[in-house]
C-alpha cells in the first residue's frame, strides 16, 4: 500500500480527467487504499462514485481515507471485476488502475466493466508494462529484480507486462471505440528515488511477492538482500533516474 497511497488522479488518470464531469457517476475497480477514489469523487460531486475491492476487508483502507477527507459522496462494496454484481448500464465511468494485469481473465474483465456502463458512457483502464521499465545505473541486481518479478507475477496468474495488451485485450472483448495511449512515471530527484527505491527494498524482503518468491524456490534470501541492497544503491545514486511506462485506454461504451 505504501505505493498505492501516493497514487492521484493527477499522475495516475490524468487521461480520464476530461471524460470526468460534476454529476457523473463512477465505478472504482481495484480502490486500494482510496487516493485516486477520493479525488474522483471530488471531482464529480454531487455525483457518487462506488469503491469496489475484491473483500470487504479490503475496503478498510479507502473508508479511512474517505472519512480523512470529509466526502460524503462514496459507497463501498467488494466483488470480482470478473463477474461484477451490477445490473447493465450502472454508471457513467469505470475505472480500473493498475487491476487488468492481477486478474486471470483480463477479456472477461473488459466485458463486464463495459456491461455495466452506460451508453455513451467510459471505460478506462491504465497498467503498467514492467518490460519496459528503464532505470540507470543500470545495476545487475535490478535486471534480477525484473526477472523474479515477471515470474512470481506470471506464476500468480498475472500479466505484468500488461500494458503493451490493453488494446488486444479491448478488441478481443468486444470493444471497437477504443482509444490508446501512454504515459509515465519518472522518478530522478531525490527525494522520489529515496521514496521508491525504499519501497522496493523493503517489498523484497517483506512482501507477499518475497513470500511466494521463497515458498517456490524462485529466490533466495541472499538473493533477495542483494537486490534489496542494489534498491538503496541505485536511490542514493546523484544520477539516479527511473521510468515507468504505462498503457491507458478509454473505451466509449
Amino acid at each position: 500500500m505504501r505505493s498505492h497511497r501516493w497514487r492521484t488522479a493527477e499522475n495516475s488518470a490524468a487521461y480520464l480527467l476530461p471524460h470526468v464531469s460534476s454529476g457523473a457517476t463512477v465505478l472504482d475497480i481495484g480502490c486500494g487504499p482510496g487516493t485516486i477514489t477520493a479525488d474522483l469523487a471530488a471531482l464529480v460531486t454531487p455525483g457518487r462514485v462506488t469503491a469496489l475491492e475484491v473483500k470487504e476487508e479490503a475496503l478498510e483502507l479507502a473508508r479511512a481515507e474517505i472519512t480523512r477527507r470529509g466526502l460524503t459522496n462514496v459507497d463501498f462494496a467488494a466483488g470480482d471485476v470478473h463477474a461484477l454484481d451490477i445490473p447493465d448500464g450502472t454508471y457513467d465511468v469505470v475505472h480500473a488502475h493498475q487491476v487488468l494485469q492481477h486478474v486471470g481473465d483480463p477479456v472477461a474483465a473488459l466485458r463486464e466493466m463495459a456491461r455495466v456502463t452506460k451508453p455513451g458512457g467510459v471505460v478506462a483502464v491504465r497498467d503498467s508494462d514492467y518490460k519496459a521499465f528503464a532505470w540507470f545505473p543500470e545495476l545487475p541486481e535490478l535486471d534480477e529484480w525484473m526477472d523474479l518479478y515477471q515470474r512470481v507475477a506470471r506464476g500468480n496468474g498475472g500479466e505484468p507486462d500488461a500494458g503493451r495488451r490493453l488494446l488486444a485485450w479491448a478488441h478481443a472483448a468486444g470493444l471497437t471505440d477504443v482509444t490508446a495511449t501512454s504515459s509515465t512515471w519518472c522518478f530522478a530527484t531525490q527525494p522520489d528515488r529515496d521514496w521508491w527505491g525504499g519501497m522496493w527494498a523493503d517489498r523484497v524482503l517483506q512482501s507477499e511477492m518475497a513470500a511466494t518468491a521463497l515458498a517456490t524456490g524462485a529466490a533466495t534470501e541472499a538473493g533477495l538482500g542483494r537486490i534489496s541492497a542494489a534498491w538503496r544503491t541505485w536511490a542514493a545514486a546523484p544520477d539516479g533516474w527511473m521510468s515507468l511506462l504505462h498503457g491507458e485506454l478509454i473505451v466509449r461504451v
